[in-house]
């Protein structure tokens, strides 16, 4: 099991006083498994996801991943599982202005002294982007960020991929592309997908699907 999350629970304070935004989440997912997450705006989707991937901690409750507890992890730890064993895709692309395409994509697998320029190629033609390395992110179209965020993502072969609306900024045939080819290098490389979005089109797309609703899975 590459995945374990038990009876997860996190609220935020407001003025009206606690907001309970998780309330009591159990999943899992093993490696090479395709997961999507389903829910009204609000309902905690990204919120889990941010807990998955070491960026906030629960207030009760485990997330086991590779049998490592990610809250009991320091920063420095959760910082090392973002750069070698969880990689995230935002619904914000987040490239590096400064940065062309080619250095984006190979910027994460950098980080985690994981580069391979042979794979980060591949990642690049697959994505159609072999054409477009030498740009910087403000010369691509929105679609092609999003497919550079892709493969920067998968760049360092993360075990546990985590994406937020991958496809929300894109029109339905490109979205039907970009996760065609998700789908393709997630398998090729192993890894379990957890995927957020309100498309139940590419739900469908997934082997397992799981709705929340107001912080629960109903």
């Amino acid at each position: 099991m590459l995945l374990i999350v038990k009876d997860i629970r996190k609220s935020y304070a407001t003025a009206d006083g606690p907001f309970t935004v998780l309330d009591g989440i159990n999943l899992t997912l093993d490696a090479g498994e395709t997961l999507a997450l389903t829910g009204e705006s609000g309902s905690g989707k990204s919120t889990l996801l941010h807990l998955i991937g070491g960026l906030d901690t629960p207030d009760s409750g485990q997330i086991l991943l590779n049998d490592t507890e990610i809250a009991t992890l320091d920063d420095n730890g959760r910082a090392a599982l973002r750069r070698g064993t969880v990689g995230v895709v935002f619904q914000q692309f987040n490239l590096i202005p400064s940065l062309k395409v080619a250095d984006n994509i190979a910027f994460q697998a950098r980080l985690a002294g994981r580069h391979d320029p042979a794979w980060t190629a591949v990642l690049a033609d697959r994505m159609g982007l072999t054409k477009q390395l030498g740009k910087y992110p403000e010369q691509l179209s929105g679609g092609q960020q999003q497919r550079v965020a892709i493969a920067r993502t998968l760049a360092p072969k993360p075990r546990l991929v985590l994406a937020d609306e991958p496809t929300g900024n894109l029109d339905e045939a490109t979205a039907a592309t970009v996760l065609d080819l998700m789908l393709e290098l997630v398998a090729q490389t192993g890894a379990g997908l957890l995927m957020v979005t309100h498309s139940q089109a590419l739900a469908g797309r997934m082997q397992r699907r799981l709705h929340l609703r107001q912080g629960r899975i109903v």
